[in-house]
């Protein structure tokens, strides 16, 4: 290694803590509990051809390498002959961003000494975009709420009033979401500071030398990683609940020397509600499920990514196309992961592990008074089931896997409106059973403080098809959503709750790995005495005795 090389390694490491501390800005500033509490958004610094060079440790697969495509439609519909210091520009085009229109992309043109250098990119999810609110139930992009354009926020520093005024008067948030769109634009801007002082300290005038020297060595070690993989190719089927109809997810991963190729033919139709997912989110789960197995220590960038070539035959739920609705995209998307692990699983033994939740355990609360000292909110919550079990370790309870958002405090979400939590803990017996034990899920109940009603919008999955588990594991707990008076919700839609009554929940649990009888017995009698299991999930499925029992108990 050469001192030039050095000099490169350290700027690379350098522009990953550039990135991070653009991230925090964005969580320090932010409004909405989604970015400030549960991380749901994404930061990156791209090269002046648009290429994404590197992500911030804070943010979401969903987020980070879907918007490591929107930078190039950035470029193409602003024009980058136009670009100039104090630019920001904004979208949420489901196919030019995220993919949905409640995540805002932000990209800034980055200059130094004047000179247009790269860009910086951020997204984040906002409470409130209009339409009919955060959920499944519209029928087309048109009725889940405002879609803006790739258009200018600021030019040359002015922010755009008029777009100001025409979001502000179509959400049902405008002080929240406002003070977003000035976060992100913020964000953008400290990166954009730590870029330029970085470029001055090491005398660089751009980002050319560090962006080829970042693509080279992150291409080579991708390629290295893939060409030491056996060839071959295995298909995986999963069945999901859907919102019309069940859902079934097919992928075939093929494993060549250069490359490595995951096509999702044999995917269901698109739905008629909103759980679509545009093309550039399955591209983005996907990847994150190849990378996760194969190459997980080689930093995300680009180059990176390129390897993993992602298809879809157009016009299925994993390819959808305008004006589908897709609001829900990551009901179905973070799901993704798990059946491309299937896949994995027959060509790397050993190392993917059980099915989980897969995706997050959200919901939505549209908050109205009964009487004339209450209040309207909309209150989004982010929880998690539990992720599957991995082939030497436990999964893990009530963490969200793939996404890596977190869980949101209860104090964070009762200060959001006027909700309480009457209940939120760990669910005993989710996991499943296995020498490795899935994840455990967790039980809440929700309602709001007198005085007012709800409409609940629910966005599970995992009701009626649990994670499987994998070589004898058992699958985890299903999802359950029921009214306090015991009627049943179903796993999706809107649901108008009444003045005093709750919604109890119970997220799923992860898939177990292994046969469960081999399963150590220390481990089931630490599970016993964390209240993990039952005492009847010890003796019935693990094969513990009672005076076993008795004795992890003492």
């Amino acid at each position: 290694m050469t001192a030039h090389s050095v000099t490169h390694q350290i700027m690379w490491n350098r522009l990953i803590s550039v990135v991070e501390e653009q991230a925090q800005a964005l969580v320090r500033t932010a409004f909405s509990t989604s970015v400030r509490e549960a991380g749901d958004l994404s930061a990156g610094v791209y090269d002046i051809e648009g290429r994404m060079l590197a992500q911030a440790v804070t943010g979401t697969p969903g987020h980070v390498n879907a918007m490591a495509e929107a930078v190039a439609h950035f470029m193409r519909e602003i024009g980058t002959d136009t670009m100039a210091e104090g630019d920001v520009y904004i979208t949420n085009d489901p196919w030019m961003g995220t993919g949905h229109l409640h995540d805002i992309t932000v990209v800034s043109p980055a200059f130094h000494q004047g000179r247009h250098v790269g860009y910086f990119g951020c997204t984040a999810h906002v409470v409130d975009i209009g339409g009919r609110g955060f959920g499944a139930d519209a029928n087309s992009i048109y009725e889940e709420g405002l879609q803006i354009p790739i258009m200018r926020f600021a030019d040359r520093g002015t922010v755009d009033q008029t777009l100001l005024r025409m979001i502000r008067v179509n959400t049902r948030e405008p002080d929240q979401l406002i003070g977003d769109l000035y976060a992100l634009a913020a964000c953008n801007e400290i990166g954009q500071r730590r870029l330029s002082e970085m470029l001055a300290e090491y005398a660089t005038p751009d980002l050319s030398e560090i962006s080829a020297y970042i693509l080279s060595a992150s291409e080579k070690a991708t390629l290295e990683r893939i060409a030491a993989l056996p060839t071959g190719s295995a298909c995986a089927t999963m069945q999901i609940d859907g919102y019309s109809m069940p859902v079934t997810l097919a992928c075939a991963v093929t494993v060549h020397p250069d490359h490595i190729a995951c096509d999702f033919t044999g995917t269901s139709a698109p739905d008629p509600k909103g759980i679509n997912v545009p093309m550039v989110y399955t591209r983005a789960y996907a990847c994150y499920a190849l990378k996760c197995a194969i190459a997980p220590d080689i930093p995300n960038n680009a180059a990176s990514l390129a390897p993993f070539r992602i298809t879809a035959p157009e016009d299925t739920i994993v390819n959808a196309v305008r004006p589908a609705p897709v609001a829900l995209r990551h009901v179905i998307g973070h799901l993704i992961p798990d059946t491309v692990f299937g896949a994995l699983d027959q060509l790397l033994p050993a190392t993917v592990p059980a099915e989980g939740a897969g995706a997050l355990c959200n919901f939505q609360m549209s908050i109205r008074p009964t009487t004339a000292e209450g209040s309207r909110a909309e209150v989004l919550t982010f929880n998690s089931g539990g992720s599957g079990a991995r082939p030497a370790l436990d999964g893990l309870n009530a963490t969200a896997f793939p996404s890596g958002v977190m869980t949101m405090p209860v104090e964070a979400t009762e200060h959001a409106g006027p909700v309480i939590i009457w209940r939120k803990e760990l669910r005993p017996d989710s996991g499943g059973a296995g020498e490795s034990r899935g994840g455990l899920g967790q039980y809440m109940e929700v309602g709001t403080r007198p005085g007012h009603a709800f409409d609940f919008s629910a966005m599970f999955d995992r009701v009626d098809h649990p994670a499987r588990g994998r070589h004898g594991g058992q699958e985890g707990g299903a999802t359950s959503v029921r009214l306090s008076d015991g009627t049943a919700l179903g796993g999706k839609g809107r649901t108008r709750v009444p003045e005093g009554a709750t919604v109890q929940l119970a997220f799923p649990g992860g898939g177990g790995y292994g046969d469960p009888r081999n399963r150590d017995p220390q481990a089931i009698a630490r599970d016993l005495r964390l209240g993990y299991i039952s005492e009847d999930t010890a003796r019935d499925t693990y094969g513990l005795s009672d005076a076993q029992i008795r004795d992890a108990l003492a």
